[in-house]
Order: structure tokens, then sequence, then C-alpha cells
């Protein structure tokens, strides 16, 4: 492949950054006592103060940068890496919780449990969030697989078939409202989102002509898999095997619609008529240029220029000139919205500020 003009042949492994959030679960495997909140305190402590610290960049590729990184298949191995590394360590964790030498409830115990599901929301829901994106059919049975390790296989259905459709109105269960605090949304982002999915793929079998509950459901499918393997892991690991990874992946499931709750909170879109809202525009998504965020999370906070073209790889994103940005990066985003009045006051001012602007 001939190297565009400008362009490091070294650039791709900026994204090397994202392998220290599965060293940091690694090391807490391999630690004990409150030394296994490694990958806790580096994911919500170290992070957030480098990204207070460190600039954003706004700068973009140009158009032979882009479609040379289009062309590079080096960024999906990153992608397809993660798959193999984020089924080796759920064996490691599920080995772990199954010879119980921590002891159960322990901090110990809850340190290994929340490094998994610290994995599951970025490796296992994140990752999957950019292949499920993809139109191969490889990407998106990679996309379930790992949606699987985290117990969230209806993400896979209600993501990009309802929320991209549905996303900054009331019809989203993943947009929060203003002054919606983050507990209430949690619980309208799982189990709504979770009943869209089962209806959105309802509709599509009979649109096929067929039963919802016929044999091609993928909702149905994915739901017995996952569901199907934790009750493999009870059987044959153990029950304190199966309640770790439930937990852990109820973790991960939490970390990611606190995400959901940064990306859109406060944004609406206008309705156009009684059947239809505007397109989703760059305005519709908070974008984080922040660098820290960026590359660990393959270009998930440049989130303005995803909605707006949710095809493109996550390497050509953009940062969109005047696309609602948030004041830091996502770690630090996601510790603020833990108390709602705080965040409410840094970003009711901002979501003000852009009502004004439209």
């Amino acid at each position: 492949m001939n190297q565009s003009p400008g362009l490091s042949p070294w650039r791709v492994l900026k994204y090397a950054a994202g392998f220290t959030i599965p060293a940091v679960v690694a090391l807490s495997f391999l630690s004990d006592g409150p030394f296994t909140w490694w990958a806790i305190a580096y994911g919500f402590g170290v992070l957030p103060l480098l990204e207070m610290v460190l600039p954003p960049s706004s700068k973009n590729l140009s158009k032979a940068e882009r479609e040379w990184v289009s062309a590079d298949k080096t960024y999906d191995m990153m992608l397809w890496s993660m798959v193999l590394i984020q089924y080796a360590l759920l064996a490691w964790f599920l080995w772990d919780m199954s010879h119980g030498t921590r002891e159960l409830w322990s901090g110990e115990w809850w340190g290994v449990v929340m490094a998994m599901g610290f994995s599951c929301s970025i490796l296992g829901i994140n990752v999957a969030h950019e292949l499920g994106h993809r139109p191969e059919k490889h990407h998106q049975r990679l996309s379930q697989a790992l949606l699987v390790t985290s117990l969230y296989t209806h993400f896979f259905i209600e993501h990009n078939q309802g929320h991209h459709r549905n996303v900054a109105t009331k019809d989203d269960p993943a947009t929060a409202r203003r002054n919606e605090w983050l507990q209430v949304f949690w619980f309208r982002a799982v189990f709504v989102a979770w009943w869209s999915a089962w209806k959105i793929e309802a509709k599509n079998m009979r649109r096929k002509g067929h039963s919802p509950w016929h044999v091609s459901n993928v909702f149905l499918r994915l739901q017995a898999l996952q569901w199907g393997l934790l009750l493999a892991a009870g059987m044959f690991l153990g029950w304190q095997a199966a309640l770790g990874w439930l937990i852990a992946g109820a973790f991960g499931g939490f970390l990611l619609e606190v995400v959901n709750y940064v990306e859109h909170y406060g944004l609406e879109r206008k309705r156009v008529n009684e059947h239809r809202y505007e397109r989703v525009m760059p305005q519709h998504s908070w974008n984080s240029n922040h660098p820290l965020g960026r590359l660990m999370l393959f270009e998930l906070t440049r989130h303005s220029d995803h909605h707006h073209q949710p095809a493109k790889p996550y390497q050509t994103l953009d940062s969109i000139e005047n696309a609602p940005q948030l004041p830091t990066g996502y770690p630090g985003m996601m510790l603020l919205s833990l108390i709602p009045p705080l965040y409410f006051a840094v970003m009711n001012p901002r979501v003000d500020a852009l009502s004004s602007e439209g």
C-alpha cells in the first residue's frame, strides 16, 4: 500500500492505547486485596485526571489521508484482536471465580468482578458497537459474539435499528432528557430498550411473513445464547462463576448506559410534522476531542460525526465544527453524571446556549 503524503505509517499505533484497558484488567486479576481495583482506579482515576490537563485536538484527516486509512486493514485487525482478548479475559475470570480463592463479597472479590465489568463495557460493548455498524456479516457476527460476553445482546438490535433512528427524541430510551437523573435514565435505557429490541425484531419477522417466535428471530437466538452460556457456566464451573459473570455483565451494561446518558443529554430534534422529526445532524450528539477517551474508545467520543454518518469507520471520524462540545472527556463526564445536581449545573447552561443558537 502506498503511503499517503504526510501520514506516518505508524499512525495506527496511537490506538494501541486501547490495549492498556485489558492490561489493567489482567493486572487486577493477578492482584490480591485492594490491588484488584487497579482497573477501576485507572479508568476513573488516572484517565479523568490526565484528560483535565491534556489538550483536546480537533484536527481532522485530509481527504487523501482518509482514503488511505480507510483501506488499511490494520485498523480492523485491532478490533478483531479485541474479540480474542475479551474472550480470553472472560475465560480467565470464570476460572478465577470457579476456584473460590477470593472470599465472596469481599473487597478483593468485588475488585475482580468490577474489573471484568470494565472490560465488558469497553471491549465487550464499545468494540461491538463499532463492529456492529459495519455492513459485512463477519463483522456483525463478531459484534454479536462480543455482546454475548457482556450479556447485552439486545443492544445489537436496539442500537442499530432503534437508537440511530430515534436519537434525540422522546421515542429513544437511550437519550437522556434535560434534568433527568442518571438513575431514572438507567432504568429506561435498560428495560425499555430491551423491550424495544424485541418489538423491532418481531416486526422484522412479520415483515418476512414469519411468526415473531420463528427460529430465525435474531433477538431470541442471541438471548438464548447468552443466557444458555451463563447457565452452562453455572453448571460446569459453579454458581459463584455464574454470579460473578452476571454482576460483571450488569456493571458493563451500566457503564454503557452512563456513556449513553452523556452522549445525548438534553438534546432534541425538532418535529417536522406529526409523523417525522428533522433528520439527525451533528448538533444532536455531544462531542469530545479529548485524546485519551478518543484513542481508548476507538473514537467513540467523536460522537457527533458518528451519528451524522454511522457507517464511517472509527479511524475516519471527524471533529465537526459547531458540534456540541463536552467540557472534558468521557471518563470525567461519567463520574460527573453520578452526581446529577452537579451535572445539571455544568451541562444545562450548555444545553441552553445551544437552544438559543438554534
